[in-house]
């Protein structure tokens, strides 16, 4: 989409010589002398970027700011000035310019901080509809779990496929807020499964895994959206924060009559948990660690190293298998560890021969 940017400035040379420079970067511009034209303009058109003079005759340049925040919140705005006044630019940064030209500026002074704002122009617009997405799915989905809750408590253990469906929908809602691509739950549950069976539970002892491991990060949904959503390394206090998610979710899915939500409480409380001790939230160690937490652990790195994201390639399985063989005794128990890596050696031997 071509970018469609608005120059205000009362010299007609400095606008012409802007829009020059701005048709480099694909840019599509409009012209104002002053603040009434650019607000005639802004009526005719939606821009996605105000390139703004700060000192023009009448109304001030961050008169049209204030303006554009209030009728345009859409439209970023960059400032421009010819006289470098501190005060002046921090008013226009708190007002929320995405940047303060000081005249002359070299050319790419100026497309890179054109370029810069349109882009994060549109990362703000991205997050806030994202978040707009899901305050909607979170009202649904506090209304749908509390009804799936309802349901699971007086459907005891008969479990049909209506309240799979309904929890896969809960579960999904903290995976969604994760931005986690793929389908996690589903794969990971599944192993879950897999490994209750190799360990030689009943069939319904393994289905009753496989639902409640769903649920093993329900928790994330009160983690604040500004740590759940950081692209960078978190802080020692975001990951304070990030690791509470094991106890909001134990705390939502416990103290119910349903074996079910008894279980996924303490899968959501334990797959954080290290053999050594090292995990969190508690620090249990070895046996201490329920069983189905230890499954859970080995079933959720695996998914996680071989799913790829935003922010890392997905390992081959090989690779992956070399890391959790390097956490064997310390992060993952032994016994359970060799039992998964024996059920996917052939899936690797199948992978060697494909390629």
């Amino acid at each position: 989409m071509t970018p469609k940017v608005l120059i205000v400035d009362d010299e007609e040379a400095m606008r012409m010589l802007n829009g020059r420079i701005l048709k480099r970067l694909g840019c599509w511009c409009v012209m104002a002398a002053d603040v009434a034209q650019a607000r005639h303009r802004l009526t005719e058109h939606e821009f996605e970027l105000a390139l703004v003079d700060v000192n023009m005759p009448g109304a001030s340049g961050l008169d049209l700011m204030r303006y554009i925040a209030d009728r345009h919140p859409t439209t970023a705005v960059l400032m421009v000035t010819a006289v470098h006044d501190p005060l002046i630019a921090d008013s226009a940064l708190e007002l929320g310019a995405y940047g303060y030209l000081v005249k002359p500026f070299e050319c790419n002074e100026l497309l890179i901080n054109v370029s810069s704002a349109l882009r994060r122009r549109k990362l703000e617009l991205q997050n806030r509809e994202h978040r707009e997405r899901l305050e909607q799915l979170a009202l649904g989905g506090c209304v749908l779990f509390h009804d799936t809750l309802e349901r699971l408590k007086q459907a005891g253990d008969r479990i049909s496929e209506a309240d799979e469906k309904h929890i896969l929908q809960a579960a999904r809602l903290a995976e969604f807020r994760d931005q986690n691509p793929g389908e996690h739950i589903e794969k990971m549950s599944t192993i879950c499964a897999a490994m209750a069976r190799r360990l030689g539970r009943a069939p319904e002892t393994c289905e009753r895994i496989r639902l409640a491991s769903m649920l093993h990060d329900l928790g994330k949904i009160a983690i604040p959206d500004s740590i759940l959503f950081k692209c960078g390394r978190l802080t020692q206090y975001e990951l304070e924060v990030m690791r509470r998610h094991a106890n909001f979710g134990h705390h939502l899915l416990m103290g119910t009559q349903s074996k079910l939500l008894e279980l996924a409480a303490t899968i959501a409380w334990t797959h954080h948990e290290r053999f050594d001790g090292s995990g969190y939230p508690r620090g249990l160690a070895a046996d201490a660690i329920p069983l189905e937490g230890r499954i859970a652990a080995i079933a959720d790195v695996f998914d996680s190293l071989t799913n790829q994201t935003p922010y890392k390639p997905g390992y081959p399985l090989d690779k992956a298998l070399d890391i959790m063989v390097d956490g064997r005794g310390k992060h993952f128990d032994p016994i359970l560890l060799d039992l998964f890596i024996e059920a996917i050696e052939p899936a690797i031997a199948l992978d060697e021969s494909a390629a």
